[in-house]
């Protein structure tokens, strides 16, 4: 059995601020001697992106559908670090399936954590009272450890919370956090900016800190970390792991446009001996030496005059593509390799490998969980049933070629046109879906296999 302290950071609702809080708490906890490893629940990149650069560490995604209940408890034991901090997404309560199995509250009883609940109290006073009353006895299972009052008005504003809470309620407040224009993430059509996206980041996490730091009991959030019970130690696999492919060298696009890349990806590359070649599609002018390259999701669009503008990479990549180099794309990296990107009344050059247009509108084109089966024609992974994935896109696919090679029939989702995704052309496959490594779906050995094939 291990004895990993940690606790779950939830809410009633969606943008009740958990991920300023969650982030301010990483930062406060690091500069007061603790060592936080986040995680976050569901399949996001952004809110781990300042979860782990408030503390230093990656931060890993817990995912049901992409994962599968039984490979999260080892998962998480296996990444867990001397205090683990993980985000919950929306409520406490909600998920996709209405019977909550997938739920925040599932994740929590799963992992047996503490769950502290950071109430948005904007326009609340003793309304409170009955919100955490509900909220506990709703499902006895959870065990709900404390409560932070989130954007409070003022002293007066505060002690009325107070004595709802203390007169109706055996919760703890765990801390106040006023309102604070300082407490912001900027927000655009996919959700929070990156911090790729802030010039001052750092200040930006630093005065999260100081301020949740100043308004949250730290050493109570310990005691509530320290008081969950051990959980089983991962059980070894019994199986010799070998580095299958030393030398092999993956170039990854790693920069404002494109981020999006789960690290236990990353860490499964590395394991099989690959190497991470990072490469900056707004600054690098040239492809280096590489046997293979992931493009990930990101944000394109917000960067489509930069990396129109560097002509010599886009043409370097389109090159290279055409003469047989390997390639996954995914989202952000199926509308860079298009023709063009338009967003608005604006239109850049891309790559120009998929002769189409990518789009951007102003609601979703696809979100949410996928499902798909790979077709004989998929570069890897060929003959593969219900494949778990997810995706997020305001863009859609226009003017593609009646005769493209789709490899993906959607089961669940989107895709490229609602029923497709994966569009081959020779050795690249670029697609609108997001892959996790996983049990479900080790997308990671399957792709380096025919990297080094190619090789």
């Amino acid at each position: 059995m291990n004895h990993l302290p940690r606790f779950m950071i939830a809410a009633a609702h969606k943008s009740s601020g958990k991920t300023v809080v969650s982030t301010g708490l990483s930062g406060a906890l690091c500069q007061t001697g603790s060592s936080v490893t986040p995680f976050k629940k569901g399949p996001d990149y952004i809110d781990p992106m300042w979860l782990s650069e408030a503390s230093g560490n990656p931060c890993y995604n817990l995912d049901f559908f992409t994962m599968g209940r039984d490979n999260i408890a080892p998962f998480f034991a296996s990444r867990a670090g001397a205090l683990s901090l993980i985000e919950a997404n929306k409520g406490l309560f909600d998920g996709v399936q209405t019977d909550g199995s997938d739920s925040n509250a599932a994740l929590a009883k799963l992992l047996d954590l503490p769950v502290i609940l950071v109430i948005d109290t904007m326009g609340m006073t003793r309304g409170i009272a009955p919100l955490l009353m509900g909220y506990q006895v709703f499902d006895k299972g959870v065990n709900i450890a404390g409560v932070i009052l989130n954007k409070v008005g003022g002293s007066r504003h505060e002690g009325k919370l107070l004595k709802a809470v203390g007169t109706y309620s055996d919760l703890p407040v765990v801390g106040s956090v006023w309102r604070d224009s300082r407490l912001e993430i900027g927000e655009r059509h996919l959700g929070l900016t990156t911090p790729a996206e802030t010039l001052k980041k750092k200040q930006l996490i630093a005065g999260f800190s100081d301020i949740v730091g100043q308004s949250v009991d730290l050493d109570l959030v310990r005691s509530i970390a320290q008081s969950a019970p051990d959980i089983p130690a991962p059980a070894p696999s019994g199986k010799t792991i070998v580095a299958k492919w030393p030398g092999l060298r993956i170039g990854i696009l790693s920069d404002a446009a494109f981020g999006f890349y789960y690290p236990d990806d990353l860490e499964a590359i590395k394991a099989a001996g690959a190497e991470l070649v990072r490469i900056n599609a707004i600054s690098d002018t040239h492809l280096p030496d590489i046997d293979g390259l992931f493009i990930g999701g990101g944000f394109p669009e917000c960067r489509m005059e930069e990396l129109s503008a560097n002509v010599q990479m886009r043409h370097a990549i389109k090159e290279r593509l055409q003469n047989g180099l390997p390639c996954y794309a995914e989202c952000g990296g199926l509308m860079y390799l298009c023709s063009t990107l338009r967003w608005g009344a604006t239109s850049c050059p891309m790559v120009g490998l998929i002769e189409a247009n990518a789009v951007m509108h102003e609601r979703p084109q696809g979100r949410g969980y996928v499902s798909f089966d790979c077709s004989d024609e998929h570069l890897w992974g060929t003959g593969q049933k219900a494949v778990p994935a997810h995706e997020f896109h305001y863009a859609s696919i226009e003017g593609l070629a009646g005769e493209s090679t789709f490899t993906r029939n959607i089961l669940r989702g989107h895709g490229v046109d609602g029923h497709n995704d994966g569009i081959v052309i020779g050795n690249t496959l670029a697609g609108f879906c997001h892959l996790r490594n996983t049990p479900l779906s080790p997308w990671v050995s399957r792709f380096l296999d025919f990297v080094g094939e190619c090789k």
